[in-house]
């Protein structure tokens, strides 16, 4: 199992879950966050900081949401996020007010 980040990151971009992550799964795609499936231990830790609820266990994501699970791993394309950082908060991000 492992975690995936859906569409609600995206405009967004929250780091408390990278924060959290023990084993710098996070990688920053220029408008939002992904899991690195090869990486994530499965410990759950991000779920509960994500500010926008857009974390969920790979075998948790809603139907409709299913494509993100592909999404995220392309993780690897880009650049691992260590630390946190501001928020994007983007004119669509879902709740720019969350955090």
């Amino acid at each position: 199992m492992t975690y995936v980040v859906t569409e609600k990151c995206v405009d967004c971009k929250y780091t408390d879950c990278v924060e959290v992550c023990p084993v710098d799964a996070f990688h920053e795609a220029p408008d939002r966050l992904y899991i690195n499936p090869e990486t994530c231990i499965d410990c759950n830790a991000c779920v509960d900081e994500c500010p926008v609820e857009a974390i969920y266990a790979d075998m948790d994501v809603p139907d409709e949401l299913q494509e993100w699970t592909d999404l995220n791993a392309t993780a690897e394309s880009f650049p691992v996020i260590v630390g946190s950082k501001d928020a994007l908060k983007g004119p669509n991000c879902s709740d720019p007010d969350a955090a």
